[in-house]
């Protein structure tokens, strides 16, 4: 191993409070998957709990571990950690079907004085469910990765901690908007399925691939940050972006293609069900 890449790994240090917070939401799903499983106990099995917790051992693996560092120095590593929030993460924790689960699991004081009152406020309800709609959802979540991916823009989270940081929530959040309305957790509404979502994933994918086919045949650093930063594993900064590139290419478009398959296999059989069963 480089010395550059050792330099990475001693250079880390346990994030407590962003771990700790990782570690609570755990703790406060578990409480309330236990309570809502005695009346739901088909709809909250083993699987929920493992689509939940596997989405935040993802999430800690992304921002909290060393790999946040060697995002910091080569761009591969910034794209793997871009596909992880935006493109694992998300369908995980909504598979978990997290939002009774999390409100159960809260304190009775917290329920009744802060989550209570703001889910009765009908204009904050009205607002959320303008949130979770396709065109909120697939507008939010690409244009923050245009967005963000725009060289300036780019090169200005890498450079201060705190837009980094603010990079990544508009990642998780507006991701986890678009793949709301793939999934449709229980206990939204869920309809049945249409054709139209197959077109909501492949338009979703094609600006992927347009963005990662840029980054891969242009032939020059996008990026000048990386100038500036000496590559763990000694690789020139062009081919760094053409990897990186690739990787978020492939892996990209496998994340999009695979839901989009199941749907249509389930569209062409007849059976318009959820993907997540409403009981």
């Amino acid at each position: 191993m480089s010395d550059a890449a050792l330099a990475v790994f001693r250079a880390w240090e346990l994030p407590v409070w962003l771990t700790a917070s990782i570690v609570l939401t755990g703790v406060i799903y578990v409480r309330g998957w236990i309570v809502i499983r005695r009346s739901r106990p088909q709809q909250f099995g083993i699987d929920q709990l493992g689509f939940f917790f596997a989405g935040l051992v993802v999430l800690w693996l992304s921002i909290a571990s060393p790999m946040d560092g060697f995002a910091d120095t080569m761009l591969t590593a910034h794209m793997i950690e871009h596909l992880m929030l935006m493109s694992v993460i998300p369908p995980l924790l909504l598979l978990g079907l997290p939002a009774v689960p999390l409100l159960r699991g809260l304190p009775r004081t917290v329920v009744k004085f802060v989550a209570a009152p703001l889910i009765r406020a009908r204009p904050l309800r009205r607002f959320s469910h303008w949130l979770v709609t396709p065109l909120v959802g697939f507008l939010a979540m690409n244009i923050a990765f245009l967005g963000w991916h725009v060289p300036a823009a780019y090169d200005f989270a890498l450079e201060h901690e705190f837009w980094h940081d603010v990079e990544h929530i508009c990642f998780l959040l507006t991701s986890i908007l678009f793949w709301h309305c793939i999934i449709r957790p229980w206990p939204t509404k869920s309809g049945r399925r249409d054709w139209d979502v197959i077109v909501y994933i492949l338009m979703a994918e094609s600006i992927n691939t347009l963005l990662c086919a840029f980054l891969a045949f242009c032939g020059r650093p996008v990026y000048q940050f990386y100038f500036t930063t000496t590559n763990p594993f000694g690789m020139a900064a062009v081919e760094d972006q053409t990897l990186g590139a690739v990787i978020m290419w492939v892996l990209g478009s496998f994340a999009f293609m695979i839901p989009a398959m199941g749907i249509t296999i389930e569209l062409l059989s007849g059976n318009r069900r959820p993907l997540t069963r409403h009981r």
